[in-house]
């Protein structure tokens, strides 16, 4: 009786078995109606020779710096393990020596280490792990080129053009990244050094610092906007030179930089106040309101900007902050400074995040910056400087794009991108990203530049981009990356 049972209980299991390969193998069939993907093709690209030509963000800075991690994880080199699968040669990068980031110059610190976060707030590496001694000095220990990646970051598009750009004797007007690349010809420029590779194909995303320096900066005017010739030029050349020799090559535009998280993650009402101490306040500002009421009687200023300048704070703990706006009607002849309470229409940088609320005379509970004493200029973007931005991003776009049209090239819309972002998220596999600072996924601790996913997604932007002009299938042969695959932030013991 008990080897009948037994044997019962094998012939169960067996025919169990046969189901579950049975119904393997129905999936291996493809009985579910997909057809399998095509082999991948490079179209009408060449592959063979690929460099790139950016800034920051086509170099992998992320974080608030370069390291090693992030440098393998740039959309370049996402692109250049992609193009090796169809005809693509080696893509060498010109590599910092750790993945703690900063630069030194002889022994001398000139740029930090990277940021990192706990859980919390971004903060620099060092508040976790202890004093760092940079490594990467382009005095001593730069590397040996020639180098794919061209990204150098800070570079505006004009910089791309300019020979001594890249010599450590025309510092400070040099860039200290550049320095690390141009090895035994000083004084190359970006594009000469990408043209003598003789390059097959090439990608192009510069512009964003154009505008950007004037952005961070809250545009008080200590780093312009580029001036519209002078980058008509840049891209002109750039784009007529690298086309030149028979390349081809996809281009990217320039995202509204009020989009990303540097700008969107400090709000206007910050200030939590009691009762008692917000009487104070306003009773400190009683004069200025009253002043304004003596210019509304003469007719100095109208009502509606009489309202708008008044200064009131109350028990609560979303005050808005005090600032100072050069657009107000001038009444300086009635002592009066250009003060007025943010709304949600000004844009904070994000260092404002840890200045207000500070003391501007340490234990001096009077001097509370963005309360008593209002913010300047740098710290917030005026409604009237966030349209000086949009028109000269706009008119920067316009150019990339005819150029872009006259080549035949490929283009990537990363303003739209970066504008979905931020008013929907985008999906991409199984993750939903946002333009939110440490939880978005998309903006890195800097809150400007992309984390390694935020450059997996831009990678499989820029081969869509290559599908759709030269007959390439990355994307129907289910070669884009899995953004998943890729950290969102790296952890403080990374070295």
């Amino acid at each position: 009786m008990k080897k009948i049972i037994m044997n019962t209980k094998y012939l169960w299991l067996l025919l169990i078995a046969l189901g579950l390969t049975t119904a393997c193998s129905n999936d291996d069939d493809s009985s579910n109606g997909s057809a399998p993907l095509p082999p991948l093709t490079s179209g009408e690209a060449d592959f063979s020779t690929y460099v790139s030509l950016g800034n920051s963000l086509t170099s992998g800075f992320s974080d608030g710096a370069l390291f090693i991690a992030t440098q393998e994880n740039s959309f370049p080199n996402i692109l250049a393990d992609k193009f090796a699968m169809t005809g693509g040669g080696s893509f060498t990068q010109p590599l910092m020596n750790d993945n703690f980031g900063g630069l030194a110059l002889a022994g001398n610190r000139i740029a930090s280490p990277r940021l990192v976060t706990t859980g919390g707030a971004p903060v620099p590496l060092e508040s976790v792990i202890g004093p760092i001694t940079v490594s990467t000095d382009i005095a001593l220990n730069n590397p040996t080129g020639p180098f794919n990646n061209m990204g150098v970051p800070g570079a505006r598009s004009f910089h791309l053009l300019a020979p001594g750009y890249g010599n450590i004797m025309n510092l400070p007007n040099a860039n200290p990244y550049f320095v690390r690349m141009t090895g035994s010809t000083p004084d190359a420029s970006v594009l000469e050094l990408s043209m003598a590779q003789a390059p097959t194909f090439f990608s192009l995303w510069i512009g964003n610092n154009d505008v950007l320096g004037y952005a961070t900066t809250g545009g008080d005017g200590t780093s312009p906007i580029t001036d519209q010739p002078t980058f008509d030029f840049a891209i002109s050349t750039l784009i007529s030179t690298l086309t030149s020799q028979g390349a081809k090559g996809v281009v990217a535009n320039i995202p509204y930089v009020t989009d990303i998280a540097h700008f969107t993650t400090v709000t206007h009402d910050v200030i939590p106040l009691d009762a008692a101490t917000a009487g104070l306040v306003n009773q400190a500002y009683a004069p200025y309101n009253g002043g304004l009421q003596l210019a509304l009687a003469n007719g100095l200023i109208s009502a509606e900007e009489a309202e708008a300048r008044t200064i009131m704070f109350e028990e609560s703990p979303t005050n808005a902050v005090v600032i100072e706006d050069e657009t107000l009607t001038d009444l300086s002849g009635l002592g009066l400074p250009n003060y007025r309470q943010a709304t949600a229409d000004d844009l904070f940088v994000l260092p404002a995040s840890s200045f207000i609320g500070t003391e501007a005379v340490p234990g001096n509970p009077l001097t509370v910056n963005g309360v008593a004493v209002p913010l300047a200029d740098k710290w917030v973007l005026l409604p009237s400087e966030q349209d000086e931005i949009r028109a000269a991003v706009d008119s920067f776009n316009a150019t990339i794009q005819a150029a872009v049209n006259q080549a035949g090239l490929a283009f990537v819309d990363a303003n739209a991108l970066l504008s979905e972002l931020n008013s929907t998220g985008i999906a991409s596999g199984s993750f939903i990203l946002t333009s939110d600072l440490v939880t978005g996924g998309m903006f890195s601790l800097d809150g400007v530049h992309l984390t390694s996913r935020g450059y997996a997604v831009a990678a499989n932007e820029f081969m869509k981009a290559i599908d759709a002009t030269y007959g390439s299938n990355f994307e129907a042969s289910g070669n884009l990356v899995d953004v998943g695959e890729y950290p969102t932030n790296y952890s403080p013991t990374l070295q």
